[in-house]
């Protein structure tokens, strides 16, 4: 895939929208910002936590923007149907091809530049702090979040959408990860963070999970800072915090010191 550096965020030019649905009411559909677009069949979940803190400080400022799709009102029938049993026999319900398409092609209409297709499942390729920042380079999402037994296979096909999961579970839906991999990656975005170089020094961004934090007070319950860190001695303080990520490294993700030490 692509990449492509992100246009300057919360670029004041406005362009008129009728749908998807606005999360923030007081937030206009702002040309230039990175943007994810949800396909579900909950949009109420939206913006969910993601209308909180950072990420929902950075919505309301411009930095970014959240479009849901009701796959509902896409649905067939008076009753606007959005499933139907398996091919073949078996529990659960599948969403329809029909139905899912006239929603994906709505929302990648709305799409400006690069932004991938996915579809949130456990099949997929495990979402990572790499995936993260490929995507916070791009334009946006649209993230398509599945029910019941999933979705049509067809669809995935046809569109070439690429799965990608949270995880070694399952979910009832989506949107949850779906939220998950929204805040992962607004946090990278320009402006979103206070301090650039939070983003920098966390777990992953390096390839080893992050050192151990401390803050005041400098004895607490019998437990003391380390001295090394009140010392003021800026080099023995990064060498310190680096043998940490490498000893937790170690300890808890022999995986991930596996692939760093071959790096």
């Amino acid at each position: 895939m692509t990449e492509k550096t992100p246009k300057s965020a919360g670029r004041i030019a406005v362009r008129p929208t009728l749908k998807p649905r606005e999360l923030m009411t007081d937030t206009p559909d702002i040309a230039g910002s990175w943007t994810a677009q949800i396909i579900t069949l909950f949009p109420q979940a939206f913006p969910g936590v993601l209308g909180e803190s950072l990420t929902g400080k950075a919505l309301q400022d411009g930095l970014w923007q959240l479009q849901t799709y009701d796959l509902r009102n896409y649905g067939i029938g008076k009753h606007r149907n959005v499933d139907d049993t398996p091919a073949g026999g078996g529990a659960g319900m599948v969403l329809r091809a029909d139905v899912l398409e006239k929603a994906i092609m709505d929302a990648r209409q709305g799409t400006k530049g690069t932004a991938p297709l996915v579809y949130l499942s456990p099949r997929g390729r495990r979402f990572d702090q790499a995936m993260a920042r490929d995507w916070a380079r791009m334009d946006g999402v649209t993230m398509l979040c599945g029910r019941f037994e999933g979705v049509d296979e067809r669809v995935l096909q046809h569109f070439g959408i690429q799965e990608v999961s949270l995880g070694d579970f399952v979910m009832t839906g989506g949107e949850i990860a779906a939220q998950a991999m929204i805040d992962a990656t607004v946090r990278l975005l320009p402006g979103v963070l206070g301090n650039a170089e939070s983003a920098i020094e966390e777990s992953f961004s390096s390839g080893l999970l992050e050192h151990p934090q401390f803050t005041k007070p400098a004895l607490w319950q019998g437990h003391a800072i380390p001295e090394v860190l009140l010392s003021g001695n800026h080099a023995k303080i990064a060498a310190w915090r680096r043998a940490m990520s490498e000893k937790i490294t170690q300890d808890r993700r022999p995986d991930l010191w596996e692939k760093q030490s071959k790096k």
